[in-house]
Protein backbone atom coordinates (compact mmCIF):
# COMPACT_ATOMS: atom_id res chain seq x y z
CA UNK A 1 0.00 0.00 0.00
CA UNK A 2 1.63 3.49 -1.10
CA UNK A 3 -1.42 6.17 0.35
CA UNK A 4 -4.46 5.66 2.61
CA UNK A 5 -6.91 4.83 0.14
CA UNK A 6 -9.86 5.02 1.73
CA UNK A 7 -12.30 8.59 2.37
CA UNK A 8 -9.79 11.14 4.24
CA UNK A 9 -12.73 13.43 5.94
CA UNK A 10 -13.87 9.99 7.40
CA UNK A 11 -10.70 9.35 8.46
CA UNK A 12 -9.92 12.76 10.01
CA UNK A 13 -13.46 12.68 11.81
CA UNK A 14 -11.83 8.95 13.09
CA UNK A 15 -8.61 10.15 14.47
CA UNK A 16 -10.34 13.58 16.24
CA UNK A 17 -12.52 11.03 18.15
CA UNK A 18 -9.94 8.60 19.04
CA UNK A 19 -7.60 11.46 20.39
CA UNK A 20 -10.74 13.01 22.52
CA UNK A 21 -11.60 9.21 23.49
CA UNK A 22 -7.67 8.83 24.47
CA UNK A 23 -7.91 12.38 26.42
CA UNK A 24 -10.94 10.92 28.33
CA UNK A 25 -8.71 8.09 29.84
CA UNK A 26 -5.70 10.45 30.39
CA UNK A 27 -7.59 12.76 32.19
CA UNK A 28 -9.15 10.12 34.62
CA UNK A 29 -5.44 9.38 35.82
CA UNK A 30 -4.73 13.33 35.97
CA UNK A 31 -7.28 13.57 38.74
CA UNK A 32 -5.95 11.02 40.92
CA UNK A 33 -2.09 10.35 42.20
CA UNK A 34 -0.15 9.68 39.60
CA UNK A 35 2.71 6.80 40.11
CA UNK A 36 5.77 7.26 37.90
CA UNK A 37 7.67 4.41 36.01
CA UNK A 38 10.74 4.71 34.40
CA UNK A 39 11.61 3.28 30.70
CA UNK A 40 14.73 1.65 30.07
CA UNK A 41 15.63 4.98 28.54
CA UNK A 42 15.36 6.99 31.72
CA UNK A 43 12.40 8.70 30.98
CA UNK A 44 9.05 8.86 32.35
CA UNK A 45 6.08 6.85 31.89
CA UNK A 46 3.25 6.36 33.54
CA UNK A 47 -0.28 4.13 33.91
CA UNK A 48 -2.07 7.10 31.52
CA UNK A 49 0.41 6.61 28.61
CA UNK A 50 -0.21 2.68 28.31
CA UNK A 51 -4.33 3.35 28.77
CA UNK A 52 -4.06 6.32 25.91
CA UNK A 53 -1.90 3.35 23.97
CA UNK A 54 -4.80 1.16 24.51
CA UNK A 55 -7.39 2.90 23.09
CA UNK A 56 -6.09 4.38 19.98
CA UNK A 57 -4.05 1.08 18.72
CA UNK A 58 -7.23 -0.90 17.74
CA UNK A 59 -9.15 2.20 16.99
CA UNK A 60 -6.76 3.29 14.06
CA UNK A 61 -6.55 -0.58 13.24
CA UNK A 62 -10.28 0.09 12.68
CA UNK A 63 -10.31 3.26 11.25
CA UNK A 64 -7.18 2.60 8.84
CA UNK A 65 -7.31 -1.40 8.57
CA UNK A 66 -3.87 -2.30 6.93
CA UNK A 67 -1.65 1.06 7.45
CA UNK A 68 1.09 0.37 10.13
CA UNK A 69 1.28 1.27 13.34
CA UNK A 70 4.51 3.11 15.21
CA UNK A 71 3.46 3.91 18.78
CA UNK A 72 5.58 5.16 21.42
CA UNK A 73 4.80 2.89 24.29
CA UNK A 74 4.92 0.02 22.58
CA UNK A 75 8.41 0.38 20.40
CA UNK A 76 9.85 0.92 23.96
CA UNK A 77 8.54 -2.52 25.21
CA UNK A 78 9.98 -3.96 21.91
CA UNK A 79 8.03 -4.12 19.42
CA UNK A 80 10.08 -3.50 15.88
CA UNK A 81 8.28 -0.79 14.42
CA UNK A 82 7.03 -1.39 11.04
CA UNK A 83 6.86 1.64 8.61
CA UNK A 84 6.46 1.82 4.79
CA UNK A 85 4.76 4.54 2.00
CA UNK A 86 1.99 4.83 4.90
CA UNK A 87 1.97 4.30 7.98
CA UNK A 88 0.78 5.83 12.01
CA UNK A 89 2.87 7.84 14.01
CA UNK A 90 1.47 7.62 17.47
CA UNK A 91 2.66 9.45 20.56
CA UNK A 92 -0.30 8.27 23.36
CA UNK A 93 1.30 10.91 25.78
CA UNK A 94 3.27 13.45 24.38
CA UNK A 95 4.31 15.52 27.68
CA UNK A 96 4.62 12.99 30.54
CA UNK A 97 6.79 15.51 32.70
CA UNK A 98 3.90 18.73 31.73
CA UNK A 99 1.40 15.71 32.80
CA UNK A 100 2.97 14.48 35.94
CA UNK A 101 3.66 18.42 37.08
CA UNK A 102 -0.38 18.88 36.06
CA UNK A 103 0.57 22.33 34.31
CA UNK A 104 -2.39 20.90 31.90
CA UNK A 105 0.44 21.33 28.53
CA UNK A 106 0.50 17.74 27.44
CA UNK A 107 -1.23 16.30 24.59
CA UNK A 108 -2.10 12.99 22.50
CA UNK A 109 -0.71 12.54 19.29
CA UNK A 110 -1.65 10.86 16.20
CA UNK A 111 -0.20 11.54 12.52
CA UNK A 112 -0.75 9.66 9.04
CA UNK A 113 2.87 9.86 7.21
CA UNK A 114 2.83 9.04 3.37
CA UNK A 115 5.89 8.62 1.83
CA UNK A 116 8.36 10.23 4.47
CA UNK A 117 5.72 13.15 4.98
CA UNK A 118 3.18 14.12 7.56
CA UNK A 119 -0.25 14.33 5.62
CA UNK A 120 -2.99 14.34 8.38
CA UNK A 121 -2.74 14.71 11.89
CA UNK A 122 -4.49 15.38 15.58
CA UNK A 123 -3.12 17.33 18.50
CA UNK A 124 -5.26 16.96 21.53
CA UNK A 125 -4.54 19.06 24.90
CA UNK A 126 -7.08 17.74 27.43
CA UNK A 127 -6.47 19.39 30.18
CA UNK A 128 -6.97 22.31 27.74
CA UNK A 129 -10.06 21.23 26.04
CA UNK A 130 -8.21 22.12 22.70
CA UNK A 131 -8.06 20.06 19.73
CA UNK A 132 -5.65 20.70 16.41
CA UNK A 133 -5.88 19.20 13.25
CA UNK A 134 -5.36 18.85 9.34
CA UNK A 135 -6.23 17.03 6.65
CA UNK A 136 -3.66 18.82 4.19
CA UNK A 137 -2.69 22.34 3.05
CA UNK A 138 -5.23 24.83 3.81
CA UNK A 139 -6.92 22.37 6.30
CA UNK A 140 -5.64 23.24 9.17
CA UNK A 141 -8.53 23.53 12.26
CA UNK A 142 -8.88 24.55 15.84
CA UNK A 143 -12.16 23.34 18.13
CA UNK A 144 -12.52 23.13 21.26
CA UNK A 145 -14.04 19.87 23.00
CA UNK A 146 -13.92 18.56 26.60
CA UNK A 147 -12.63 14.83 26.90
CA UNK A 148 -14.76 12.35 26.42
CA UNK A 149 -14.90 8.24 27.08
CA UNK A 150 -16.87 7.77 23.98
CA UNK A 151 -15.09 10.06 21.80
CA UNK A 152 -18.02 12.26 20.37
CA UNK A 153 -17.29 15.59 18.92
CA UNK A 154 -21.14 16.67 19.42
CA UNK A 155 -20.27 19.45 21.74
CA UNK A 156 -17.49 20.82 20.06
CA UNK A 157 -17.45 24.19 18.91
CA UNK A 158 -16.85 25.38 15.42
CA UNK A 159 -13.80 24.70 13.84
CA UNK A 160 -11.57 27.67 13.25
CA UNK A 161 -9.44 27.54 10.95
CA UNK A 162 -5.67 28.12 11.42
CA UNK A 163 -2.89 30.00 9.62
CA UNK A 164 0.62 30.96 10.56
CA UNK A 165 0.72 34.81 10.48
CA UNK A 166 3.19 36.92 8.82
CA UNK A 167 6.05 37.40 11.18
CA UNK A 168 7.47 40.58 12.17
CA UNK A 169 10.89 40.93 11.39
CA UNK A 170 10.94 44.12 14.19
CA UNK A 171 9.99 41.65 16.84
CA UNK A 172 9.13 37.69 16.45
CA UNK A 173 7.70 35.51 19.12
CA UNK A 174 9.60 32.12 19.92
CA UNK A 175 7.91 29.15 21.30
CA UNK A 176 10.67 26.94 23.16
CA UNK A 177 10.41 24.13 25.01
CA UNK A 178 8.79 24.69 28.99
CA UNK A 179 11.35 20.80 30.19
CA UNK A 180 14.07 21.15 27.22
CA UNK A 181 15.27 24.80 26.66
CA UNK A 182 18.98 24.82 26.22
CA UNK A 183 22.30 27.27 25.38
CA UNK A 184 22.21 25.61 21.64
CA UNK A 185 18.26 27.29 21.00
CA UNK A 186 19.22 30.92 22.55
CA UNK A 187 22.01 31.02 20.39
CA UNK A 188 20.39 30.11 17.10
CA UNK A 189 17.80 32.40 17.68
CA UNK A 190 20.02 35.63 18.21
CA UNK A 191 19.96 35.25 14.34
CA UNK A 192 16.65 36.61 15.00
CA UNK A 193 14.94 39.39 16.32
CA UNK A 194 13.00 38.23 18.70
CA UNK A 195 10.80 40.22 21.10
CA UNK A 196 8.95 37.85 23.38
CA UNK A 197 8.97 34.00 24.06
CA UNK A 198 6.34 31.67 25.08
CA UNK A 199 6.79 28.22 26.92
CA UNK A 200 5.06 25.39 26.01
CA UNK A 201 5.21 21.54 26.34
CA UNK A 202 4.40 18.71 24.02
CA UNK A 203 3.15 19.79 20.62
CA UNK A 204 1.43 22.68 21.75
CA UNK A 205 4.83 24.38 20.16
CA UNK A 206 3.93 23.49 16.89
CA UNK A 207 0.23 24.15 17.27
CA UNK A 208 0.87 28.38 18.74
CA UNK A 209 3.08 28.66 15.02
CA UNK A 210 0.04 27.12 13.41
CA UNK A 211 -2.43 29.38 15.31
CA UNK A 212 -0.22 32.75 14.68
CA UNK A 213 0.69 32.76 17.83
CA UNK A 214 4.14 32.65 17.39
CA UNK A 215 6.63 32.65 14.43
CA UNK A 216 9.75 30.28 15.36
CA UNK A 217 10.81 26.63 17.26
CA UNK A 218 13.86 25.57 16.94
CA UNK A 219 15.52 22.38 18.83
CA UNK A 220 18.33 21.76 19.62
CA UNK A 221 17.36 18.14 21.89
CA UNK A 222 16.46 14.58 21.09
CA UNK A 223 13.40 14.07 20.03
CA UNK A 224 11.63 11.15 18.31
CA UNK A 225 9.35 10.99 15.23
CA UNK A 226 6.36 10.21 17.11
CA UNK A 227 6.77 13.59 19.87
CA UNK A 228 6.89 15.63 16.21
CA UNK A 229 4.55 14.10 13.47
CA UNK A 230 1.14 15.38 14.43
CA UNK A 231 2.38 18.98 15.17
CA UNK A 232 4.36 19.04 12.24
CA UNK A 233 1.04 18.14 10.00
CA UNK A 234 -0.94 20.81 11.94
CA UNK A 235 1.80 23.49 11.14
CA UNK A 236 2.03 22.50 7.68
CA UNK A 237 -1.69 22.46 6.61
CA UNK A 238 -1.36 26.31 8.46
CA UNK A 239 0.98 26.99 5.71
CA UNK A 240 4.39 26.79 7.71
CA UNK A 241 7.29 24.41 7.66
CA UNK A 242 9.40 22.07 9.77
CA UNK A 243 12.87 21.80 8.55
CA UNK A 244 16.14 20.13 9.30
CA UNK A 245 18.96 22.94 10.27
CA UNK A 246 20.51 22.33 6.62
CA UNK A 247 16.96 23.80 4.84
CA UNK A 248 15.88 20.49 4.13
CA UNK A 249 12.35 19.13 4.90
CA UNK A 250 12.04 16.86 8.02
CA UNK A 251 11.37 13.54 6.94
CA UNK A 252 9.45 10.57 8.80
CA UNK A 253 10.25 6.91 8.74
CA UNK A 254 14.57 7.27 9.35
CA UNK A 255 14.66 3.73 10.74
CA UNK A 256 18.57 3.82 10.10
CA UNK A 257 18.26 6.55 13.09
CA UNK A 258 16.05 4.40 14.99
CA UNK A 259 13.03 7.06 14.55
CA UNK A 260 15.07 9.92 16.21
CA UNK A 261 14.83 13.05 14.56
CA UNK A 262 17.76 15.58 14.02
CA UNK A 263 17.48 18.72 15.50
CA UNK A 264 14.90 20.99 13.32
CA UNK A 265 13.53 24.33 13.65
CA UNK A 266 9.83 24.78 12.86
CA UNK A 267 8.79 27.97 11.21
CA UNK A 268 5.33 30.26 10.78
CA UNK A 269 5.23 33.01 7.90
CA UNK A 270 9.25 33.78 7.94
CA UNK A 271 10.59 34.57 4.67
Amino acid sequence: MTKFQGDRNELMEALCRIAVQAGAAIMDHYATDIVVNEKDDKTPVTAADQDAEDIILPALAIAAPGIPIVSEEATAAGTKPEVGPAFFLVDPLDGTREFINKNGEFTVNIALIEDGHPTMGVVYAPAKNRIFYSAGSGKAYEQDIEPNATGSLDKATKPARLAVRTADPKGMIAVASRSHRDHKTDEYLEMYNIKDFLTAGSSLKFCLIAAGEADIYPRHGRTMEWDTAAGHAVLSGAGGRVDEMDGSPLKYGKLERGLDNPYFVAKGGIG
